[in-house]
């Protein structure tokens, strides 16, 4: 403001001043401007091969907003698939020698400024060589080339650089030396060309591009008419067994050329004795009666005054036709694309082949067509079902393969099976008819378990019915068909229900015994579609006196008098199925009593000894003498009055030995005592003493040890029973079904009601059946047994019925069944099936509950002798329980039992060959149920007999392989079960604390 306020001419002065500024800062704005973005690689000139890929390159430092493009001789470049903009450089994928031959330029411009700039122009070298064929120059056509004419062959191969030539004949290389070859212009010169120099010519040549032959050749074929020339050529030949072969084989030459037949190098006039042949003076060879050893190479070979001998060749071959492949048969589905190929036989000369159905060819073109040898169906329908048949066909004769094709079509359903009501004892029939093409397969089920046809219980019919050759109650299930072909499958179901038969519940003994005056039943329980009418009667049809009352099927006599014995009949009827009748003798006795027992008694050696014994009943007893187990007979030493008199020197000898066998053993005992006592290990005795250790225990526990299956608990005598609180009453007990029979009789499966307002539970119930004492003794043990049991994991005695005979012992039972049925059904992979496979968690589970079981068992000092999956109860919640359902009819006895008394595949062998019972062979036991477990329920040793197993065990060579998925510290434990010295087996705490500690499901 004060320059211009001071200054009159103020504008004028401003400009003046500014002026020199402004002319020196211009240049520097400018500058700037042109400086905004520069090129920072730029386009080369490159060498480059012809189809090859390259790269011209532009960059410039600032990218943003700049635009690139490129010129080509002067014209923009545009985008083709063989050259394009990779962002600023430009591509090129194959370079053309032609194409891409100039010069390139890159624009780059920034749109915002209106800046633009260019590189330098850059070229290709492109290197390229390029096949061509061999022509003739000099003369100018083949026509003019005779014998001592100059020929000059040109190679027209190019290529830049130039490439050298190299000339060959025949596949040889041609030397310069040898041969007038002249490089630049690519010739060979053949100065007087004659006969020798007839041959095939070409040329091969490189440079930097590569290296490339000629790709048509020359030939030259100069004719000197004394040189044989073939005019007719001999042919092969494929002739029948004992027909003709004639070749012929001509040659023109100044003089004729003489001709020769040579078989396998050989002339063939020297083999003429051997051959019926003929060779005519035009070269023609006639063979008569052809054999094998006649086949083979034929040469024709002529000689003329010059050149080489000219060879023309032929063979000669029987004709022949190989067998096709037999029958066979497909089976496809309805609208599908098929493809059959026919095996051509091997054939001389090669057989034609083609297809026929129904007698005319097959054709070419349309739905059912032939395509080469195959046989196309494009698609298939019902009516394509039939026979078709490849032919193959040629001189030798002709063969055919016969190809049956069926066109599966799904099945319909004729008869579905329906809910049916089937009669105990009879044959049953369900029905699953259906058709379809071809016949379907039908498969049963019975409960979601598929139905062998081995099971002799049914029997399945071709046609898809099922028959049940004897209805039981039990065979009240749920049934299914599945009908199936290729095409799809049909399925349905239908439930079974059983009409039962009127029959006694059990049948009531034939022969009963009933104690003189004293309170005394006859029972009689029968079952029926309807509940049946029982009522007794006397057979003789006498009445019954009044002090008899009956009630409820049982016949209860309230004093027993001499008057009750006689035959009884039990009448059971109802109004639909009629009346059985069951007989029953009753005898009346007085039970046998010891009047006078046998008293010890001490006499010298070879003195006679007098045991008295003298018993009263009603009939009189029989009284016998045992010793050591056996009846004694009535011979010397022993002489059998109502006073026996006995020699015991046997038993004084026994006496003396066991006396010394006490001092020997407690002598042994004392030093083993000393031993013990000076390692400072526990004291173990091993003698047959009172406190003698076998397998780990005394001989006092291991003869307290009792068998599930015998109950024979050592002292139970002075134990009073239990069995008035554990009394049921026979009425709240209703028969399910029979599950077999056991060693005191049958066994079934009922349902029972405590109290009226409780649910009724399903139960296992054990019928004594037997009238041996014995066995009745065992029944009492077995009772008082479970009785004594009470574990988480045992089975417990929910209650007795002995009111009347059969007695009962009522057994607890669980809603899935036993775990060896559990483990089969688990692992079918019908998916009907509802019930999952175990884990392998779940499995550890199972095998725990199991050892807490028997470890509870054993340490009450009994022996189960029969544990294995079978006889362990399972329910819902997978809580295992051991019980002993001692079925010897059951359904796993075709399976798991040598002979009714022993499980031979779960025993080892000091109890199969010595009858030596203890825990340690329930240990051996509980190893194969783990097994069993992990093996889901598969039969131990399933790939040998039964005689097999037996001698595997007797050698020690009996080992069981590890389960799929087994884990290896689970075997490994199964395998300490399995020692072969009862001693070295696991105890069931060792057992059950090792299974603790793996992985389980808590839960359970």
């Amino acid at each position: 403001k004060g320059l211009v306020s001071s200054s009159p001419a103020g504008p004028f002065f401003r400009l003046s001043f500014f002026m020199p500024v402004l002319c020196f800062l211009l240049p520097i704005v400018i500058l700037v401007q042109a400086a905004s973005f520069s090129f920072t690689k730029e386009p080369k000139s490159q060498d480059a091969l012809h189809g090859r890929s390259a790269m011209l390159r532009c960059e410039v430092n600032d990218p943003r907003g700049v635009v690139y493009s490129w010129n080509h001789n002067g014209e923009t470049v545009t985008n083709s698939e063989r050259r394009f903009l990779e962002g600023g450089n430009l591509k090129f994928t194959a370079i053309d020698r032609t194409l891409d031959s100039g010069n390139f330029q890159c624009f780059a411009s920034k749109n915002s400024t209106g800046e633009e700039s260019h590189t330098g122009e850059a070229s290709f070298n492109i290197k390229w060589l390029e096949s061509g064929p061999v022509s003739l120059k000099s003369p100018e056509t083949e026509a003019e080339i005779q014998s001592s004419t100059q020929v000059v062959l040109r190679c027209n191969i190019d290529g830049h650089p130039r490439p050298t030539n190299r000339w060959h004949k025949d596949g040889t290389l041609l030397s310069e030396k040898s041969h007038k070859i002249n490089n630049k212009d690519r010739t060979l010169t053949l100065p007087s060309a004659s006969p020798d120099d007839n041959g095939v010519y070409y040329c091969c040549a490189k440079n930097a591009a590569g290296h490339v032959c000629s790709n048509d050749n020359f030939t030259l074929n100069i004719i000197d008419k004394s040189f044989p020339q073939p005019v007719v050529k001999p042919e092969d030949l494929v002739v029948m067994r004992n027909e003709e072969a004639l070749f012929h084989c001509q040659f023109t030459a100044e003089p004729l050329p003489t001709v020769e037949w040579y078989h396998e190098n050989e002339p063939v006039a020297n083999k003429s004795r051997y051959y019926t042949l003929t060779q005519f003076a035009n070269g023609s060879l006639l063979i008569t009666q052809v054999k094998q050893r006649n086949t083979g190479l034929y040469k024709c070979v002529a000689r003329g005054p010059h050149g080489p001998p000219v060879s023309l060749e032929a063979s000669l071959r029987i004709a022949e036709i190989e067998d096709m492949m037999p029958k066979q048969s497909r089976v496809f589905t309805a609208d599908s694309l098929e493809r059959v190929a026919c095996r051509a036989p091997h054939g001389l000369p090669e057989p034609e082949v083609w297809w026929e159905h129904e007698g005319q060819r097959v054709p070419a073109e349309g739905r059912v067509h032939q395509d080469g040898l195959d046989l196309i169906f494009s698609p298939t329908r019902g009516e394509d079902s039939g026979t078709y048949t490849c032919f193959a066909q040629n001189k030798a004769g002709q063969k055919k393969q016969e190809l049956t094709v069926t066109v599966a079509t799904k099945p319909e359903w004729i008869q579905k099976p329906v809910d049916s009501q089937l009669e105990e004892g009879r044959a049953g029939y369900l029905h699953c008819h259906a058709r379809a093409t071809p016949e379907p397969q039908v498969t049963w089920y019975r409960n979601m378990q598929p139905i062998s046809t081995e099971d002799v219980r049914f029997k399945l019919f071709s046609n898809g019915t099922l028959r049940i050759n004897n209805v039981e109650v039990y065979d009240g299930h749920l049934y299914s068909c599945e009908s199936k072909t290729e095409a799809g499958k049909l399925s349905a179901q239908a439930r079974v229900y059983v009409l039962e038969r009127l029959k006694f519940t059990p049948t009531p003994q034939a022969y009963q015994c009933l104690e003189l005056n004293k309170e005394g039943h006859l029972q009689c329980s029968a079952k029926g579609r309807q509940t049946p009418t029982i009522r007794w009667i006397k057979t003789d049809g006498s009445d019954i006196p009044a002090w008899v009352e009956q009630k409820g099927g049982m016949l209860h006599f309230s004093t027993v008098t001499r008057a009750d014995a006689g035959n009884y009949t039990c009448l059971a009827s109802n109004s639909q199925q009629g009346e059985i009748r069951a007989v029953v003798q009753l005898t009346v006795a007085v039970y046998v009593a010891f009047k006078l027992k046998p008293e010890n008694t001490t006499v010298y050696q070879g003195h006679t000894a007098v045991l008295h014994c003298q018993a009263t009943g009603d009939p009189p007893p029989f009284i016998q003498w045992k010793k050591k187990d056996k009846f004694l007979e009535e011979k010397a030493p022993y002489k059998m009055i109502q006073t026996i008199g006995l020699s015991v020197g046997a038993a004084v000898a026994y006496i003396i030995i066991v006396l010394g066998l006490m001092f020997y053993c407690k002598q042994r005992r004392n030093a083993k005592r000393v031993q013990k006592g000076q390692d400072g290990d526990e004291q173990e005795v091993e003698c047959l003493n009172g406190d003698v250790q076998q397998n780990g225990h005394t001989t006092a526990e291991i003869q307290e040890e009792v068998a599930l299956t015998n109950m024979a608990a050592s002292g139970i005598n002075k134990r009073h029973s239990s069995h008035d609180k554990l009394h049921f009453p026979r009425n709240n007990l209703h028969t399910i079904t029979t599950l077999g029979k056991g060693e005191f009789g049958e066994v079934l499966l009922a349902k029972a009601k405590a109290a009226e307002d409780e649910e009724e539970t399903v139960v296992l119930v054990k019928s004594l059946q037997a009238r041996d004492e014995q066995m009745q003794l065992d029944f009492r043990r077995e009772c008082d047994m479970f009785a004594k049991l009470s574990h988480a994991n045992i089975a417990r005695l929910l209650g007795i019925c002995r009111e009347v005979e059969p007695h009962y012992m009522i057994m607890e039972y669980t809603d899935m069944g036993d775990l060896k049925q559990y483990l089969r059904v688990s692992k079918s992979k019908d998916e009907k099936v509802k019930v999952q496979p175990l884990s392998t968690k779940q499995k550890v589970s199972v095998c725990l509950q199991v050892a807490r079981g028997m470890e509870h068992l054993s340490n009450q000092r009994f022996v189960h002798k029969d544990l294995a999956a079978r006889n362990c109860l399972i329910s819902s919640k997978r809580q295992i329980k051991v019980s002993a359902l001692g079925l010897s009819k059951d359904v796993y006895n075709r399976l798991c039992f040598l002979s009714k008394v022993i499980p031979l595949r779960w025993l080892p062998s000091e109890a199969v060959f010595e009858d030596d019972f203890s825990t340690k062979t329930d240990v051996w036991s509980f190893g194969v149920l783990m097994w069993e477990v992990f093996s889901f329920g598969e039969l131990p040793y399933a790939e040998l007999a039964d005689d097999k197993v037996l001698e595997a065990l007797q050698e020690g060579k009996l080992k069981l392989s590890p389960p799929p998925g087994c884990p290896s510290r689970v075997f490994k434990l199964m395998v300490r079960c399995w020692a072969a010295s009862p001693k070295d087996r696991l105890s069931f705490s060792d057992i059950s604390a090792a299974l603790s500690d793996l992985p389980s499901e808590s839960k359970v």
